[in-house]
């Protein structure tokens, strides 16, 4: 089955009771049982919901794994994930992550003593040399936000399969329409289900999938003992927006193209960071592993002034946090999405003050080459 396809037939795509197309919203707590302990599969809705079941069949299916886990964020995915872990191990993690994931093994999961070293997991070496005897996973992104710096996701997983240690993926701005890590080795893949997957800046959710069925039964041990799960509603929508995942993906795909050979152009921006870009430092391993380069594009003004400017002549990009959605957003990550991170480190990686991210929508390219001209205007 294609990956288009798949979003509409994969995972349980109609109600097998009456026949609806659209699986439907299951409104409900607790379920009748027909004597202590015995049931149809449901007993409360924190353990299971069919609705929630639904979607946690599709990401399954579309990723390639055993097992799927929806989740009330992003974060709590990875929270989830994380408590896969005990007191005393350690995970190495990309240096150009997330904020919020830098802030919670920094600021949260350190008070129990989970430790972790952010390291340049682009260069297959620093993994290499960066293992420790107590170290338990490799937790990557890649793209990464906000640097789209790309790790090859065989050789690391290969490595940690050496090392026995889980390899876990955020795969967020790739999604499984461009990018699989499962198929490449990975044990545990997460997405924010909130950006690309639901793609309408209308619901916040986050994904897991595993490929052992030993992980599956920990992780849904976590997730119903935290209880941090998706409600019925928002899993419905979330569905509702995968069905369109793959002509979105390209779309976003395509105008971001243009965008890009525009901003490498102009001669007031400093940096363009896209993966596409034959020049991107690991271009070749983004196009072996991946089947698109996405609709994410940074680039750098060469300071605070010039982004702030910029960002106040705009008109059809959304100065907002979150990304993936049919609108275009912009944001200045060291102000917004990475804020969390010390200047300091911000510096360390390349996170200037003058950078600028794009998540680029599905308007009239057009209309968004002129906005942006106008805007990168003396």
């Amino acid at each position: 089955m294609k990956k288009k396809t798949m979003l509409i037939h994969g995972g349980i795509p109609s109600d097998p009771h009456t026949g609806a197309v659209s699986y439907p919203i299951y409104q409900v707590s607790t379920y009748k049982q027909e004597a202590a302990g015995i049931h149809r599969g449901y007993e409360y809705s924190r353990t299971g919901n069919p609705t929630r079941h639904a979607l946690e069949e599709l990401i399954k299916d579309l990723e390639g794994g055993t097992r799927g886990f929806a989740f009330g964020s992003g974060m709590a995915a990875i929270t989830a994930v994380m408590m896969l872990f005990q007191k005393g191990d350690h995970i190495l993690i990309t240096d150009d992550v997330y904020g919020g994931t830098f802030r919670i093994m920094t600021k949260v999961l350190n008070r129990f003593g989970l430790e972790a070293s952010f390291i340049d997991t682009s260069n297959l070496e620093h993994i290499i040399k960066e293992i420790k005897p107590n170290t338990k996973a490799i937790f990557i992104e890649t793209p990464t936000n906000p640097l789209l710096k790309i790790t090859d996701i065989k050789a690391t997983a290969l490595i940690a399969k050496q090392h026995h240690l889980l390899t876990i993926v955020d795969n967020t701005f790739s999604t499984p329409y461009w990018q699989t890590p499962l198929s490449l080795g990975v044990d545990i893949v997460i997405h924010s289900a909130t950006k690309y997957l639901g793609g309408h800046s209308d619901v916040v959710s986050g994904l897991v999938v595993v490929d052992r069925s030993d992980l599956g039964k920990e992780l849904h041990f976590i997730q119903n003992a935290t209880g941090g799960v998706l409600g019925p509603n928002d899993s419905w929508l979330l569905m509702r927006g995968m069905k369109t995942l793959g002509i979105r993906m390209e779309e976003h795909e395509q105008n971001t193209k243009e965008i890009v050979d525009f901003l490498i152009k102009h001669p007031f921006v400093e940096k363009v960071y896209y993966p596409g870009i034959e020049w991107h430092p690991n271009h070749l391993v983004a196009k072996k592993q991946a089947t698109g380069f996405g609709g994410m594009v940074s680039f750098d003004v060469g300071s605070e002034e010039k982004a702030d400017k910029l960002i106040k002549r705009l008109n059809y990009f959304t100065l907002a946090e979150s990304l993936g959605a049919v609108e275009s957003l912009i944001s200045i990550p060291a102000k917004m999405t990475h804020a969390s991170i010390p200047k300091e480190r911000r510096d360390q990686l390349g996170i200037t003050d003058g950078l600028i991210r794009i998540s680029v929508g599905l308007e009239d390219i057009e209309d968004l080459l002129t906005d942006l001209s106008t805007a990168l205007k003396e």
